[in-house]
C-alpha cells in the first residue's frame, strides 16, 4: 500500500483529463484505480507490466512508468517512448533517494539526472515534476523545450528552476 498524497489532487497535477489515450506502466493499484475514476467517457486507460510492455503495439499521448530501480530500466524507458505520440507526455515516478519506506534500496534508485540523462537522446526534457506520496515523486518529459526549459514543482505551485540543478 502507498500512501499517496491528496488522492483528489494527483490526477490533475499529472495531467490525466488532458490526454486520451493513457498507458500505466508497474502502477500500483491504488495509482490505477485513482485515475480510472478521473476519467471521462471519451479517455481511455490501459494498465499493463514491464515484462509485457512489448505487447502494447499502439501509441498513447500519456504514459505513466513506475520505475524506482536501475535495474531494467534502460530497456523499459526504450519500449515507452516507442508507444509515446510525438506531442505525449511521459511521466516516470521514483522512489526519492533519501527516504525509507520503498522496497528498492537508496543505492539503486534512479534519481532526476538518470531520467534525464536517459531520454536527452530522444530530445526529451523534463519540465515538471509532482509529488505523489511521502516516497515518490514523478517527473514528466514532453519534447522540445530546449536546454533552458524550466521545471514546475507541482508540490506548491512557485518552485521554479534550470533543469540539471
Amino acid at each position: 500500500m502507498i500512501p499517496l498524497r491528496g488522492s483528489a489532487e494527483i490526477a490533475s497535477r499529472l495531467d490525466v483529463p488532458a490526454a486520451a489515450r493513457l498507458l500505466a506502466v508497474d502502477a500500483p493499484p491504488e495509482l490505477a484505480r485513482l485515475a480510472t475514476s478521473a476519467l471521462a467517457p471519451d479517455q481511455s486507460l490501459r494498465t499493463v507490466e514491464a515484462r509485457a510492455i512489448r505487447s502494447v503495439k499502439e501509441t498513447f499521448d500519456w504514459i505513466l512508468l513506475w520505475q524506482e530501480s536501475r535495474v531494467g530500466s534502460r530497456a523499459l524507458f526504450e519500449a515507452a517512448v516507442k508507444r509515446l505520440e510525438p506531442a505525449g507526455c511521459l511521466w516516470v515516478v521514483t522512489a526519492m533517494k533519501k527516504v525509507q519506506g520503498p522496497k528498492t534500496p537508496a543505492g539503486e534508485r534512479l534519481e532526476a539526472g538518470d531520467l534525464a540523462k536517459a531520454f536527452a537522446k530522444d530530445g526529451m526534457t523534463c519540465d515538471r515534476e509532482a509529488r505523489l506520496s511521502a516516497w515518490h515523486v514523478a517527473y514528466r518529459f514532453t519534447r522540445g523545450g530546449g536546454a533552458g526549459a524550466t521545471r514546475r514543482t507541482e508540490r506548491n505551485g512557485r518552485g521554479r528552476g534550470r533543469i540539471g540543478r
